[in-house]
């Protein structure tokens, strides 16, 4: 099962990330916005593409950018689908220099993640799918193969965290985790190739005990969810996009469906909140 715009979309990343690559490991002047996140012109030249290339694909469904977000709480009430899109997620890593850093976009509708597509411009990869649809790669060379997370541990508990964001409750919980698993393999990494590494069954979870935006996560939800992933919060429901006044998430555990360790990790993250 597939999309009727999910190929379009595939092909809209691809571009995205090849409109990114001429700023990469170049003189770049940086801009803080009003959050303190940088900005660049490589995520404005992103943006661009993306938002009317969406646009041309279907007029009728509006396009919230993290560099294009000014909707009221009442406009974006009124909407039944709409795209959620990062055209540069990992902005901080990109201004390193690291290959860490992505573009995403996610087909949203009634809240829920349609479809969702991770693309990595510094290699080429890409990443898409949905629940319902399934989940794959696609290689630079145009290879696709399709993803599924892993249901059993391999010799330790393999833990994705975030290179440059933590916090108290997110170090609770990873010393609950080595209580009950011992000694965790953690994996460090930036942007949202996070929840791609427990989609493609490399790693058993990504934990997120820290502030994200809606625009962070949805595209690579859609990517986990097809692959037999979920993203929870604490309370073990699945994340939503529905409006609100922020775009801030939930604290949230991306994860594959279904594992018998599930119940305990929320439990985990759920005391380790408690402790903020």
């Amino acid at each position: 099962m597939s999309h009727p715009y999910l190929a379009a979309v595939v092909e809209l990343v691809g571009l995205a990330g090849r409109a990114i690559l001429p700023y990469w490991r170049s003189e770049l002047a940086v801009i803080e916005k009003a959050d303190a996140s940088p900005v660049t012109a490589a995520d404005l030249a992103a943006h661009r593409l993306l938002s009317d290339g969406l646009s041309r694909l279907d007029a009728a469904i509006p396009v919230l950018s993290e560099e294009d977000c000014d909707f009221s709480l009442a406009e974006r009430s009124g909407w039944t689908r709409w795209w959620l899109v990062d055209p540069l997620d990992g902005t901080k890593e990109f201004i390193a220099g690291t290959e860490e850093f992505t573009v995403n976009v996610a087909l949203i509708e009634q809240g829920r993640v349609v479809f969702g597509v991770v693309g990595i411009p510094a290699d080429g990869r890409c990443y898409y799918g949905g629940a319902g649809f399934g989940c794959w790669c696609q290689a630079a060379s145009g290879n696709v193969h399709p993803l599924s997370v892993r249901q059993r541990l391999a010799d330790a508990f393999t833990l994705v965290a975030s290179r440059r964001h933590s916090s108290p409750a997110q170090e609770h919980l990873l010393a609950g985790l080595r209580q009950a698993f011992g000694e965790l393999a953690l994996v460090t990494i930036g942007s949202s190739l996070k929840f791609c590494l427990v989609a493609e069954g490399s790693a058993d979870c990504y934990p997120r005990l820290a502030p994200t935006s809606q625009w962070d996560t949805a595209a690579a939800q859609g990517v986990l969810e097809g692959a037999g992933g979920a993203v929870l919060d604490t309370s073990g429901r699945s994340l939503s996009y529905e409006a609100r006044d922020s775009y801030l998430n939930p604290d949230f555990l991306a994860l594959p469906n279904g594992v018998q360790w599930q119940t305990g990790l929320i439990a985990l993250a759920q005391r380790a909140v408690l402790l903020r």
